[in-house]
C-alpha cells in the first residue's frame, strides 16, 4: 500500500470515527444527565480536533507538493546522491556528508525557500522526521512571503 493509499484510508476511518463520535455525543446529550451532557459535549469536540488536524496534513502535503513541483520546473529538485548498502539502506556518512552541504546551503540563504526545501529532504533522507517537517514548513512559509515575479 503507497503511503498516499494509506492517508486516504486512514482519513476515511478517521471521518467515519468522527461521525461515530457526534452520533454517540447527541443520544448522551439527550439523556438530560449531567454527565452524559460533559461526556456528549467532549465527544463533539474530539473529531473536530481530528478533523483539524487532518486539515493541517492535507494542506501541508499539498503545498509541499507545489513547492515541488515548482522547483522541478526550475531544476532545482535535489538529485539522490546518497549512497546505498547493497540491502538498499541509505549509508549514514553518505546522508551526513549531503546533510552538511544542504545546512550550509540553508545558512548562506536564510531567506531562500529553495535551500530550506533541499534541507528538509536532506533531514527526510537521515531519518530525521520531525525536523524534516519543521524545515518544509519554514520553506512553505518563505515561499508564501516571497514577492512574486513577474513574467514580463
Amino acid at each position: 500500500m503507497t503511503s498516499r493509499t494509506g492517508f486516504f484510508v486512514l482519513s476515511g476511518v478517521l471521518l467515519l470515527v468522527a461521525l461515530l463520535c457526534v452520533g454517540e455525543g447527541v443520544q448522551l446529550i439527550a439523556t438530560g444527565k449531567p454527565l452524559g451532557i460533559g461526556i456528549g459535549v467532549c465527544a463533539f469536540v474530539i473529531p473536530v480536533i481530528g478533523v483539524w488536524f487532518l486539515r493541517q496534513t492535507v494542506r501541508f502535503g499539498r503545498d509541499s507538493e507545489r513547492l515541488a513541483r515548482e522547483l522541478e520546473a526550475e531544476g532545482g529538485l535535489p538529485v539522490d546522491e546518497l549512497k546505498r548498502t547493497t540491502g538498499g539502506r541509505i549509508d549514514r556518512a553518505s546522508a551526513d556528508e549531503v546533510f552538511a552541504r544542504r545546512r550550509a546551503e540553508a545558512e548562506e540563504a536564510p531567506g531562500d525557500w529553495r535551500a530550506f526545501f533541499r534541507l528538509a529532504v536532506a533531514y527526510a533522507d537521515a531519518g530525521d522526521t520531525p525536523r524534516a517537517r519543521k524545515t518544509m514548513q519554514h520553506a512553505i512559509k518563505l515561499h508564501s512571503t516571497e514577492p512574486a515575479r513577474s513574467n514580463a
